[in-house]
């Protein structure tokens, strides 16, 4: 009866604070997000097992572990930099119809992987691919033509150097589409280029 009802209460403990810290799907995971999975499970597997000793053992490594996850990731909403440095950048792999091997070098990813990837979108040959980029998750976003390869070129009030680069741009290219706009870098939430054309979403 003990482990059942240690069981029975740490499920619900778990699932009220896996709805504290917000809903995601298990491919979204981010690092701090999966590591605090790991732990929770570990430290919820320890709090059923030893019946010798009080359950809010477990349940208080528990909690300052979902507090430390809310409070990185307000840090990681707030800093791109910060964010960028716990979960990395997305990896353009193929660029223009052309595959970036120095970058799937550096992060380690294969053609196997590659090809497994596309195959499993339908895609058959390498070369029916304009654009594909490796999300921070791990899943291979394809697209099939210049038009429909959205380019973030900022992202909250941060200018993607990376990306306007790839778009053989510069700089002053983003704000003059601003200056014309009326509006700040500051200002901005969000802004890609998709149709050739650059939507802007402003913060509130």
């Amino acid at each position: 009866m003990i482990y059942i009802l240690n069981t029975l209460i740490l499920y619900f403990y778990i699932v009220f604070c896996y709805r504290i810290m917000g809903k995601k799907e298990v491919g979204q995971l981010g690092i701090i997000d999966l590591i605090v999975s790991i732990l929770i499970a570990e430290l919820a597997a320890m709090g059923i097992e030893n019946i010798d000793k009080p359950i809010y053992i477990s349940m208080l490594p528990i909690l300052v572990l979902v507090l430390l996850q809310i409070f990185l990731s307000y840090i990681a909403l707030k800093s791109t930099k910060f964010r960028k440095l716990i979960d990395g950048n997305p990896q353009i792999i193929i660029n223009k119809g052309k595959v970036d091997f120095k970058t799937m070098q550096k992060i380690r990813y294969s053609l196997d992987d590659l090809i497994s990837q596309l195959r499993e979108q339908g895609i058959k040959n390498i070369k029916d691919v304009k654009y594909a980029i490796l999300e921070n998750n791990g899943k291979l976003s394809v697209f099939n033509d210049d038009n429909t390869y959205p380019m973030p070129i900022i992202i909250d009030g941060i200018i993607d150097v990376d990306t306007v680069k790839n778009m053989k741009k510069n700089i002053n290219w983003v704000y003059d589409i601003l200056n014309k706009n009326n509006i700040k870098l500051k200002d901005v939430f969000y802004a890609f280029h998709s149709k050739n054309k650059t939507f802007i979403i402003r913060k509130n």
